[in-house]
């Protein structure tokens, strides 16, 4: 069996465990399983990730937190079944918007693979397939939260956004990170408050979390929700992981519908659905992600971040660049 460490907080409880034995482990899948944390029967699977931490934070029965960062060695899926802790939920998960630069690949020197960051929101009783990418590093905050406390948080405005408390309804939405969500997110992985008041620090900080993201969805245009299927969802992100390959041209509509196995209409539909933007705008909206992420990390400049996604029109470029991230290019790259 493979080395492997992880340690779980769970309030001020703090475990570690080291080359545990099968029947340790197996206890800890158990937990796992019933926590959403990485529900799968087979060991193996395990083995390939390095947990460098999964902290806890129970508010049960209506509110679990988890802080979970990993790297995945080798390619290892499994099927995630609905969470049972809490009878009807959301889960709501912060993914890869930790601060910092992209780490590498202790034996190659090569950059790990990680997903741009996301916000995803889903039915805690809805089972889905969780990929973790061979080579790849995984942060993220996960926050369940129990559906009538969520709608008590929301006080009047909670009618806003019925189509999320609606049992039948099988949904996926995601939206894209804020610096607001940013700058929370960074709170609590640094933290570490113990003794009088550290559960209400948590508590606090997850419910500012809750609100920003609210906050970005209620700007979202109010139209009915359509459920799902896993064959609709996986056509769905199949589509926006091309757009997201092919960033410096954009994809023809022939193209995408042929990827989806959809028609144009639905394909469109569910699109922005679970985005809340159409295809084009956020086309655009991820191109000025990556632009913020070269000008910042890369160092390049505003030309050669424009000319690499694939603008001629750099006036155009710096233009689009302030619409999505709310300043110019050049005031971005300055800013420490």
């Amino acid at each position: 069996m493979g080395r492997f460490t992880i340690k779980i907080a769970v309030n001020r409880v703090k475990i570690v465990h080291k080359m545990m034995p099968l029947n340790e482990n197996q206890q800890m899948l158990e937990l796992a399983d019933k926590l959403g944390v990485a529900a799968s029967s087979e060991l193996s699977g395990l083995t390939s990730l390095e947990f460098e931490e999964i902290k806890i934070v129970d508010f049960l029965p209506e509110m679990m937190m988890m802080i979970r960062s990993l790297i995945s060695k080798e390619g290892f899926n499994y099927k995630r079944q609905p969470i049972t802790v809490i009878e009807k939920g959301l889960l709501i998960s912060f993914q890869n918007i930790f601060k910092g630069g992209q780490e590498a690949n202790a034996d190659t020197g090569q950059p790990l693979r990680q997903e741009r960051p996301h916000v995803r929101m889903t039915p805690s009783r809805l089972a889905s397939e969780v990929s973790f990418p061979s080579h790849s590093s995984i942060k993220q905050i996960t926050i369940l939260i129990e559906m009538s406390y969520l709608q008590q948080f929301l006080g009047k405005d909670e009618s806003q956004f019925s189509h999320l408390f609606e049992v039948e309804n099988t949904f996926w939405i995601e939206e894209f990170m804020s610096p607001e969500m940013a700058v929370l997110v960074d709170e609590l992985v640094m933290a570490t408050p113990e003794g009088l008041l550290s559960d209400a620090f948590y508590k606090l900080k997850a419910l500012n979390l809750i609100y920003e993201l609210f906050k970005n969805l209620v700007h979202r245009k109010i139209s009915p929700y359509r459920s799902m299927n896993p064959a609709e969802m996986e056509a769905i992100y199949r589509v926006r992981n091309a757009m997201s390959a092919s960033l410096d041209r954009a994809l023809t509509s022939a193209e995408l519908v042929k990827l989806s196995g959809m028609n144009e209409l639905k394909l469109r539909k569910f699109f922005k659905q679970v985005f809340g933007k159409g295809i084009y705008d956020y086309f655009q909206h991820l191109r000025m992600q990556e632009a913020a992420r070269l000008l910042k990390e890369e160092r390049l400049s505003v030309s050669e971040a424009g000319y690499r996604l694939g603008f001629t029109n750099l006036s155009h470029f710096g233009r689009l660049f302030e619409t999505c991230m709310g300043m110019k290019p050049k005031k971005w790259a300055s800013l420490n």
